[in-house]
């Protein structure tokens, strides 16, 4: 291992596992005129690019105000970085997930890895039982 691989795994911060298609809420300190201050970015987890070391990054991607989406990409390992909150986890069976970008819906309606509802079946029957009577007397 060479000096600068060295450095960067002795400076790796614990972090949660994360993946594409989950919602997440990364607090960011940053500094504005002498102040500090943690702002919060949340949004979509839309591709996970890893990396030998430290560079390991991550795309974030939500909605502005307007309809207008804003993408981030964010090192892993970045030390402004406080705290990276699980929201939810939503399944999907794509690695990138590139194609939100050409939605016109907002993020949160898109139906990420939800189940289907199932149907009692009982009640479909009760209903083809009613609509066949009334045409018997036709």
């Amino acid at each position: 291992m060479d000096l600068l691989n060295k450095v960067q795994v002795s400076q790796k911060i614990d972090r949660p596992e994360i993946r594409p298609g989950w919602q997440v809420k990364i607090h960011q300190k940053i500094k504005e005129a002498g102040k500090e201050r943690v702002q919060v970015f949340e949004g979509i987890i839309i591709a996970k690019h890893q990396a030998p070391g430290a560079e390991s990054t991550f795309t974030v991607r939500r909605e502005a105000a307007g309809g207008v989406g804003v993408e981030r990409i964010f090192p892993l390992y970045l030390p402004t970085i406080t705290k990276i909150e699980v929201v939810a986890k939503h399944h999907v069976r794509r690695a990138k997930l590139y194609y939100l970008r050409n939605y016109k819906k907002r993020l949160k309606k898109i139906n990420l890895g939800s189940k289907k509802k199932k149907v009692n079946p009982k009640k479909k029957a009760v209903k083809k039982a009613k609509t066949s009577s009334k045409f018997k007397g036709r």
